[in-house]
């Protein structure tokens, strides 16, 4: 009966280390997966992001990056904890595992509070730093933001092209006597923005396609962080039995 039970115990932990080794191998990608998004959201639109008075998007994606490197490196650690059968590796993959939790939580918690700033701050902010930073030294980064903004977009100020009436740039001389940036026509040539026309300008404005962009990619990050992190619920769960089992074996 003793070694019946022994034997029990022993087919139990080698379930135990391939659930968890599979569960590892999954986990491996997935933080692939979501340094990927955060990566992304930080290269293909760090331009978007400078129009932003606030830095919780920014935080957001550096979060998951940053949990995502984390996970990559868990992964393989969790894998030798496993074949090697070391309590101590096991401890630390555990640790880490709420740590990650714990970053991906934040993550996502973050886009759920920005999501709902959102509207508020674009209002606010967006057609003041259009009117006086575009076109200004020191702030070239606003004025690539918002070229690229107004083209992908194909809209034309904040609210609309009206909007450019107060800026700085146009009412000075290096506008060349423009209406609005260049950036506004349907097909940007030089000085087309002096012509005033339907068929030339985007007369739409940029503030509801934007928040409709962010918003997109907020939910995006969120489901992504609070995903994986409820994932990882079910590793810890792994972990815990494979080490009570562990110490439960003979030497």
């Amino acid at each position: 009966m003793g070694v019946y039970e022994e034997k029990k115990e022993t087919c139990g932990t080698i379930c135990l280390k391939y659930l968890l080794f599979t569960f590892n191998f999954l986990f491996w990608l997935a933080g692939g997966v979501v340094m990927a998004v955060g990566v992304w959201t930080l290269v293909e639109k760090s331009d978007y992001i400078s129009l932003l008075s606030s830095k919780t998007y920014a935080a957001s994606a550096y979060i998951l990056v940053l949990a995502g490197a984390i996970v990559m490196v868990t992964g393989v650690l969790g894998c030798c904890a496993t074949f090697k059968e070391q309590r101590r590796l096991l401890r630390v993959y555990f640790v880490l595992l709420l740590c990650i939790f714990l970053l991906e939580i934040l993550a996502g918690v973050l886009a759920y509070i920005y999501y709902q700033q959102l509207n508020e701050e674009l209002k606010q902010n967006l057609r003041e730093t259009m009117i006086q930073k575009y076109e200004q030294k020191t702030y070239e980064h606003i004025t690539r933001a918002v070229d690229k903004l107004q083209q992908e977009f194909k809209c034309c100020g904040s609210n609309n092209s009206s909007d450019w009436s107060a800026s700085i740039w146009i009412r000075s001389r290096e506008s060349n006597r423009r209406e609005v940036p260049d950036s506004c026509c349907k097909s940007p040539t030089e000085l087309c923005g002096r012509r005033d026309h339907p068929h030339i300008h985007l007369f739409g404005g940029c503030i509801s396609k934007l928040e409709k962009f962010i918003l997109e990619h907020l939910k995006i990050i969120g489901a992504v962080g609070v995903g994986i992190a409820c994932v990882q619920i079910i590793g810890m769960v792994f972990t815990c039995c494979l080490y009570r089992s562990l110490k439960a074996e003979p030497y």
